[in-house]
């Protein structure tokens, strides 16, 4: 078998010629001795025509069902008038078959294999090699493929060498848990499946390999949501003797150039935004802000720091913040019923309520609106940059809660009232000027805002010594964001030896952990390190947006569910007793999972 073309390809410019397909039975329609068969493969459908002209052909079709494999050999002819279908590029033509050949059966699908199917998720994926059949999802891995040749294509043109680094590593503290995976030939010993290839490429940096590309499959064991995964691909990617505003310029016409060849956007880069962390968190609540969304946060604890509601007040005292989004039309928009099932939906972020107003054509009404006179209604309504018909949804609390709260509701009030700008359909933006430490709930400690490599500002090089606070120093790192995702994150590293044993103590490391931990690195800091700096944009997840999915589970092969399990082969699953005797493990029963 030699096929001519791809099924979906065969369009006018084969009138007349005689052609070979195959592919799978997307649609089958009898009407005795006039059989039609819709044949689909990756590029889409042609229409086979089966007629007694040709009796042999035609008992194959009057065999074939849905998702049986065909080889076809037929002629190409137009169409009869009323029979074109515009919606597909063969739509003007079809195939006369003169033979056919059935080269696999199939039984009935657990689903239909079309678009929107109606199906559970966890069937399709128990059936994923069924799920990716369907066109929407070879599109998804078609567009990561087009994103991967595009950043390949890229970065040789700017002359970064692709080099891989390990898979089976050594296990280092911070960030998430390690998937660990025993030795045999060293038994109680431990390799650790790398959350990033960070620690390697400063040690490429320091091997003089000036310009490192990878495309790196990273693991960390943590909860899954939407946008994560336990197995992620990163476009990773470090760079020596550049500062972070030449390496943004640098990512910036990364991501133009991947723009136009995935999606045939013209980017302009001058028109990214720039954000400090600081001003990012209190105009959007978040350091990942979505700017399609046309209304921001407003800061009236000033204004509100004497009132005699004392949800806000109290605040306020207790060192808290008052912050309002006025959402444009939501007064019509939301009943008091809608507006209760927004305060519960910010209760996952310790919000204990929501109180608001609605700005009518009587001024500010609503539940709270007694507790204030009218000229700090006027003052509260000018905070908040406020119009008539607004809603007005306040939160009252310490930072973290009051900023996560409106962004939450920010995301969802723009959702719910179709206020996304499409005019600007793809709205990046750096977020830069990052606190150098955060405290980690998890942890129940300060640990490195991004990781502890990163190099502190200049100007805050002094936290980090003896008797000064190091949770003031900000640090040379750069997110990348996009509609509202992290996208990449990235920094200048540490390359002085002096830096980096402080910024370990500061984390409360000990010298003799600092060698434990990283030894290997520290190491390589006494031979001369250059300085360097580097990001990593998150593949599964540009994808996702730039297939228009909001889950990156479409945008996978084969992925794990929520559960961080795959059902088509059961993974994780247990292994057999010799198995673990090979390598010196015991497992109690009931530790192992179902």
């Amino acid at each position: 078998m030699k096929r001519t073309t791809y099924a979906g390809l065969i369009d006018e410019k084969y009138l007349d010629q005689d052609v070979t397909v195959a592919g799978w039975v997307q649609k089958r329609r009898s009407f005795g001795e006039l059989i039609f068969i819709d044949l689909r493969d990756r590029e889409g459908i042609v229409q086979l025509t089966f007629s007694a002209d040709n009796e042999e052909a035609l008992k194959v079709a009057q065999e074939a069902r849905n998702e049986y494999v065909l080889e076809i050999h037929g002629k190409v002819v137009a169409r009869k008038d009323g029979q074109i279908n515009d919606k597909i590029r063969s739509g003007k033509v079809e195939i006369d078959v003169t033979s056919a050949k059935i080269l696999a059966g199939s039984k009935t699908p657990p689903f239909y294999i079309e678009d929107g199917v109606n199906a559970n998720e966890e069937l399709k994926l128990k059936y994923r090699y069924l799920d990716l059949r369907r066109p929407e999802m070879q599109k998804n891995l078609r567009v990561r493929s087009k994103i991967m040749a595009s950043a390949m294509h890229f970065m040789d043109a700017h002359d970064f060498i692709n080099i891989e680094t390990p898979y089976l590593a050594k296990s280092t503290p911070e960030g998430a848990r390690d998937y660990l995976v025993p030795s045999r030939v060293f038994p109680g010993h431990f390799y650790a499946l790398p959350q990033s290839p960070q620690l390697f490429k400063q040690l490429l940096m320091g091997a003089g390999f000036d310009r490192y590309f990878q495309i790196a499959r990273c693991f960390r064991d943590e909860d899954l949501r939407g946008d994560r995964q336990p197995e992620f691909t990163q476009l990773d990617l470090e760079t020596s003797f550049m500062n972070a505003d030449e390496i943004r310029h640098l990512v910036s016409l990364w991501v133009k150039q991947i723009m136009k060849d995935v999606v045939d956007f013209d980017l302009d880069i001058d028109k990214i935004d720039t954000l400090t962390w600081q001003d990012s968190m209190d105009r959007f609540g978040t350091d990942k802000p979505d700017l399609r969304i046309p209304y921001e946060i407003h800061d009236l604890s000033a204004v509100l720091k004497d009132s005699s509601f004392g949800v806000f007040s109290k605040a306020i005292e207790a060192g808290g913040y008052v912050r309002a989004l006025a959402v444009p039309g939501g007064a019509d928009h939301y009943s008091r019923k809608d507006i209760d099932k927004l305060g519960q939906y910010i209760e996952r972020f310790g919000a204990k309520g929501l109180a608001w107003m609605k700005f009518t054509d009587e001024g500010l009404t609503g539940p709270i609106a007694k507790f204030f006179e009218d000229d700090q209604k006027q003052a509260i309504i000018d905070a908040a940059g406020a119009k008539e018909g607004d809603l007005l949804l306040f939160a009252a609390d310490r930072f973290d809660v009051v900023t996560a709260s409106l962004d939450a509701l920010r995301r969802q009030t723009a959702k719910d009232l179709d206020l996304i700008d499409q005019e600007r359909p793809w709205r990046f933006a750096w977020i830069v000027d990052w606190p150098l430490f955060e405290y980690s709930e998890d942890f129940g400690r300060w640990i490195a805002a991004h990781h502890p490599f990163t190099m502190p500002n200049e100007e805050d090089l002094h936290y980090l010594d003896e008797g000064e606070d190091p949770h003031k120093a900000h640090a040379q790192s750069y997110d990348l964001v996009l509609n509202g995702y992290e996208l990449g994150s990235g920094s200048i590293r540490i390359h002085r030896m002096d830096i980096q044993e402080k910024m370990l103590r500061a984390l409360g490391f000990t010298p003799e952990k600092a060698q434990e931990a990283f030894g290997f690195l520290l190491e390589g800091m006494e031979y001369g390190f250059p300085p360097m700096g580097g990001i990593a944009l998150g593949l599964d997840r540009l994808a996702m947006l730039l297939a228009g999915q909001d889950n990156i589970r479409e945008v996978i092969a084969f992925p794990k569910n929520s559960r961080a399990t795959e059902p088509m082969t059961e993974a994780p699953t247990r292994v057999s007793a010799q198995q673990l005797s090979e390598l010196g493990l015991e497992v109690e029963p009931d530790s192992s999972a179902e």
